[in-house]
């Protein structure tokens, strides 16, 4: 029988790892602000490059930076020097990555970017290197041990590079004073731009609102409550506002003498729970599952004023739940 554990092999590849991005947060310096800063203050694009296993991780950091409101992009070191180079703007901002820093496909982008003075931010483990020494800016990460360390595979290097990576981009995008109505732009799609979609964007308007005025006797109430199918009808003052709203627990509590009252008898004041028409369809939906109480239907409000209402169906065909 084999001796193999594999629980055990992956327990201490994950404690080395975590080990080593222990001592990449601890060793975070001003280099770090510097390079976010850089990044903030760019007029063209952030272009990052490597290559190998390093190239593999520029491009997904690329990717992040491209989602959370940053222009980036990923050239590929080596094409850069049949072609590429030509992809890379006097504005923009080259973030190289490579453990050693003496990845000679570098070469050419690092030459590149002195003849233009484009600002090279390097990440590796060597400021020492060839590209330590060219770059304006040097993120170190930890020169730890490969989590295969008998083979040298790009392992925890890559962990922390990625880790570096996403760190930038939070940093950038709170700099940026990014906003998750801002991330929907770029997440149209799926569960999480379904989640980013606005009240407004799914509510119905005014013409689908089950309204009438607090004088309203309740048998015309009721006409509006059915003809609008939506289990509910808000109360408005003489200004417009919604004042409250009749559900069919308040016919219930009204049962006895109901057709001799006005819809402002009847009504629960000041619904508890309304939105407005910018608040994210996540959102929405947590304060309509929310237990004090639950509801099914929100009325969508803008300056006290009823403009839309949002049923928690519209929320399950936008693919929120």
């Amino acid at each position: 029988m084999s001796d193999f554990d594999a629980i055990a092999v992956g327990r201490r590849v994950l404690a080395a790892e975590a080990e080593a991005l222990t001592q990449l947060s601890g060793a975070l310096d001003d280099s770090f602000t510097a390079a976010v800063e850089t990044l903030f203050a760019a007029k063209g694009r952030i272009v990052a490059t490597g290559i190998g296993k390093s190239g593999h991780i520029a491009r997904k950091i690329a990717a992040t930076l491209a989602s959370t409101g940053s222009v980036a992009m990923f050239v590929h070191a080596t094409e850069a020097s049949h072609g590429d180079l030509g992809m890379i703007g006097a504005d923009d901002v080259i973030l190289a990555l490579s453990k050693t820093g003496e990845t000679r496909e570098l070469a050419d982008v690092i030459a590149y970017a002195a003849r233009f003075s484009i600002p090279l931010i390097a990440m590796t483990a060597q400021p020492d290197s060839a590209l330590g020494r060219a770059a304006d800016i040097v993120l170190c990460i930890p020169d730890a041990p490969e989590a295969a360390d008998e083979l040298n595979a790009p392992t925890t290097s890559t962990t922390l590079q990625l880790a570096l990576g996403d760190a930038l981009a939070v940093a950038l995008l709170q700099r940026r004073g990014f906003k998750p109505q801002d991330f929907r732009v770029f997440h149209p799609g799926g569960k999480l731009g379904a989640m980013l979609r606005t009240v407004g964007d799914l509510m119905h308007g005014a013409r689908e609102l089950p309204l009438v005025s607090g004088d309203t006797p309740m048998k015309d109430a009721l006409l509006v409550m059915t003809e609008k199918r939506w289990g509910i009808v808000g109360v408005t003052d003489a200004d417009g506002c919604l004042a409250g709203a009749i559900t069919d627990g308040d016919l219930r509590r009204h049962i006895e003498g109901l057709m001799d009252h006005t819809a402002a008898q009847v009504m629960t004041p000041g619904p508890k729970k309304t939105a407005p028409p910018a608040m994210l369809a996540g959102e929405a939906l947590a304060l309509m599952s929310d237990p004090a109480p639950a509801v099914t239907v929100l009325f969508v409000v803008e300056d006290r004023k009823p403009v839309g209402i949002l049923h928690i169906h519209d929320l399950l065909r936008a693919g929120v739940m």
